[in-house]
């Protein structure tokens, strides 16, 4: 039998675990979900390591998203954190407001998965969503979004751009598509309940 998929809010003790997730070859190893963060400008200019760095010390000062592990062993991270934390999602007309929308206030977001290419495909990602919303939860959230792309409409869509996360991920997260704002993408919503679960779950 498969060993359950743990996950746990991160901090300062998980910081070499998430080294570990984010490797040193791909997108994630040069990304360290910095792009919903930064300006364009400050994106295009950052090198491997000033990436690396800014996570690093949003980990030391606060929590922002979930670590997954099967065993000891660290498997995969999501991002998840207030709407406002990720000034670059109130730019994009992918994710900006529109009207009828919750208040940014009251909104947040899960941007990012990353799962070592050895983990995939065995439920991991299912994993990081509730872990994702539990950690939300638990910190008051009572609405929160997903931005997922759609391979359904675009079977041919790369592991690369997945990193939002899939809409059938999504949806068997409980999440609704509120709109589609392209073909591939879409805009998705929660409603979280006071109370937590515990973050186990076996693929």
């Amino acid at each position: 039998m498969t060993d359950a998929v743990v996950t746990q809010s991160v901090d300062a003790s998980t910081w070499n675990e998430l080294e570990t997730v984010f490797g040193t070859k791909g997108d994630a190893s040069s990304c360290w979900c910095q792009w919903f963060k930064l300006s364009r400008a400050d994106w295009d200019a950052a090198t491997r390591d000033q990436t690396r760095a800014l996570l690093h010390d949003q980990v030391q000062t606060g929590s922002p998203g979930v670590i997954a592990r099967i065993g000891e062993e660290p498997i995969g991270w999501a991002a998840v954190e207030p709407f406002s934390a990720y000034p670059a999602l109130a730019r994009s007309p992918i994710t900006r407001r529109r009207e009828g929308d919750p208040d940014v206030s009251e909104v947040w977001a899960v941007t990012c998965f990353v799962v070592r290419l050895e983990y995939r495909r065995q439920g991991v990602a299912r994993a990081l969503l509730a872990g994702a919303l539990d950690h939300a939860r638990a910190r008051g959230a009572r609405v929160i979004e997903g931005y997922p792309v759609d391979p359904e409409v675009r079977p041919s869509l790369s592991a690369a751009e997945r990193y939002h996360g899939t809409v059938s991920l999504f949806r068997d997260g409980g999440f609704e598509v509120v709109r589609r704002p392209s073909a591939t993408r879409a805009v998705m919503r929660r409603e979280l309940r006071s109370g937590t679960a515990v973050a186990v779950h076996r693929p």
